[in-house]
């Protein structure tokens, strides 16, 4: 059959899609009264409207994020007022469409990243249909379900009580995932069943050797005289469980069970026909195949059959037996416990704090130290946190006043080695590091009492230059010797900004000072007619006329306006988070005039 070449491609429309506005790319301002710690930092903390804060880093953090994770808003319904269902599905739409779209710029498809998407059922399978358009199907890894509570204490009705949450993984590049064990609390199941230990080998001695068929390598059997198996005694246990546990630990090297030996497998057959009934015997020979593969490897057996040790499962941390398996799709309440959550950060956010523990299993397998994670819906700021004590840069978003109020003195008590709750001492987190918090420049553009566009001016000329670097796709660089080098794009090409009315002798005097093989772009608020086209290295443009179809101006909030969101006392264990970490209220503007600046 002859492959359809006009095949459609597969994605899912709404209203409003293909309408995106085009954004303003804005700059960045430092606020010092924020920032704290480490001045070198490159850890950022950006307080404003996220989609003009991705917007705004796209261009130097382009291909260089490994890690994305967001906990948008869930549209779970109840927390609009003013949409009907209809609407309120595409609104949440263009929300996430546009946001991931910047994301995926951000992410490194060089060295290869990952995107994680933390949501309920409410909107995850649309959203799945968004990624692949934007990822790629083939780039979808996992929808990994996370039981974020027990049944116990979430106070819900219906036939199906929700637990359950969903992550969706991609991959950006070729993203190599590194490998995590889950480490569980050994069960009392496990602990009956592997109950004895050998406390005395005895004495060792050779009663037989053979050649192996598989290899031809010589495989010896030794049997064991005056040896000694004890067993553990579980016996009022729920009475005497620390005695017991501390017990049971304390011959973690030697517990085991054992396990009848297969019939099919005729090597593991020819050695228990050299073994009597009753003993402690150990088998001495290199494998040809299995994990242990040319290595000298021992086997013990009792009672003709093979011992299994708990060590090979386990690991003990602690003075405490810890089983590991490996990790599947699905995360379970007990692996991630939620029990000191409420104190995590020492900050207040009900429903939507998200464990640091997930958050490290998920930095665990995506990232290494030194490299960039970002979360744009930071909310209480836990991915954040968690970055900062696993040694990762950070860039988060915030569009609330909760980047203030939760998450500086959040980020504030790692850096001081105050905040012992959450990964700390399983990192063993010892403070250190910093941030800097910044907030996005006011639109470049505004209407005055005529309604005709003008520059802000809340823009100083170090402002102006920057952001007019920015909309030309320049580097913000001045030279600190030649005035008309405020940004370059590459060693030959700069751009310079002025407010002043531009001469035919000013343009003279720069072109004088100019290199060969240099060109210049100046934009400026006017110019003399005879200085358009007068040298062909320099180009002249126009502000603002030059940026009033390339971009909107003077919108500050492109967020869900989210109204008189619920809220709820919760429990200590049985944490409900419907609602995620960054659900998103009314914007509250928070401007201060006299806000100090990048460039001050």
């Amino acid at each position: 059959m002859a492959q359809n070449k006009n095949l459609q491609k597969l994605e899912l429309t709404w209203i409003g899609k293909g309408e995106e506005p085009k954004l303003e790319p804005r700059i960045l301002i430092e606020n010092p009264e924020y920032s704290y710690g480490d001045p070198n930092t490159e850890n950022m903390l950006i307080h404003g409207d996220n989609l003009l804060a991705l917007k705004a880093l796209e261009q130097d953090y382009a291909g260089k994020v490994k890690c994305i994770y967001i906990d948008p808003p869930y549209n779970t319904g109840h927390a609009f007022e003013h949409y009907d269902d209809f609407q309120q599905h595409s609104i949440w739409l263009n929300l996430m469409y546009q946001r991931i779209r910047i994301l995926y710029k951000l992410l490194d498809g060089e060295k290869g990243s990952s995107f994680w998407i933390h949501l309920d059922d409410s909107e995850i399978h649309y959203c799945k249909i968004i990624c692949d358009e934007i990822f790629g199907r083939e780039n979808f890894i996992s929808h990994i379900t996370y039981e974020r509570s027990g049944v116990g204490g979430i106070g819900q009705g219906g036939t199906f009580i929700k637990t359950g949450e969903g992550i969706l993984v991609y991959k950006k590049g070729n993203m190599t995932f590194n490998e995590v064990n889950n480490y569980l609390p050994i069960e009392l199941s496990t602990m009956k069943r592997y109950n004895k230990y050998i406390k005395d080998y005895g004495e060792r001695i050779l009663v037989d050797e053979f050649e192996s068929k598989s290899n031809g390598e010589i495989v010896r059997v030794y049997k064991h005289n005056n040896y000694l198996i004890e067993s553990v005694s579980f016996k009022n246990y729920e009475k005497n469980k620390n005695e017991i546990d501390t017990e049971y630990a304390s011959h973690y090297d030697s517990l085991f069970r054992s396990f009848l030996i297969q019939k099919e497998n005729s090597f593991q057959q020819d050695i228990i026909s050299r073994m009597d009934k009753n003993s402690l015997y150990s088998v001495e020979y290199i494998p040809s195949r299995g994990k242990n593969k040319g290595e000298l490897t021992n086997l013990y057996y009792t009672n003709k059959e093979l011992i299994g040790w708990l060590k090979d499962t386990s690991i003990l941390e602690k003075n405490k037996i810890v089983k590991s398996s490996k990790l599947t799709n699905i995360w379970v309440h007990k692996d991630i416990p939620k029990a000191d959550l409420p104190n995590e950060g020492g900050i207040s956010f009900p429903r939507g704090k998200k464990p640091e523990q997930l958050l490290k299993r998920i930095l665990d397998l995506s990232t290494k130290e030194g490299d960039l994670v970002l979360d744009s819906f930071a909310g209480s700021g836990s991915t954040a946190a968690t970055s900062l004590k696993m040694k990762r840069k950070f860039i988060t978003i915030e569009l609330e006043n909760q980047a203030v109020t939760h998450c500086v003195p959040r980020f504030k008590n790692i850096i001081q080695n105050k905040d012992l709750a959450g990964i700390s001492k399983a990192v063993n987190w010892q403070g250190g590091g910093g941030f800097k918090f910044y907030t996005l420049a006011p639109s470049l553009l505004k209407k005055d009492k005529f309604g005709q566009w003008i520059m802000s001016d809340e823009y100083n000329a170090d402002m102006l230059a920057a952001a007019m670097a920015k909309q030309e796709g320049f580097k913000y660089n001045p030279s600190e010797t030649q005035f008309w080098k405020q940004g370059n794009s590459s060693e030959q090409d700069f751009i310079f900004t002025t407010t002043q009315f531009l001469t035919v002798q000013q343009l003279e005097a720069i072109a004088e000072d100019m290199q060969a093989g240099e060109s210049l772009l100046i934009c400026c608020k006017a110019f003399q007619t005879e200085c358009k086209n007068k040298f062909p290295n320099i180009t002249i443009k126009k502000i603002p006329q030059l940026l009033l179809d390339r971009c909107e101006f003077g919108k500050d909030d492109y967020s869900l306006n989210i109204i008189n969101l619920p809220t709820e006392e919760t429990d200590s264990e049985d944490i409900d988070v419907e609602n995620d970490e960054a659900e998103e209220n009314n914007h509250v503007e928070n401007k201060d005039e006299n806000q100090p600046t990048l460039f001050d």
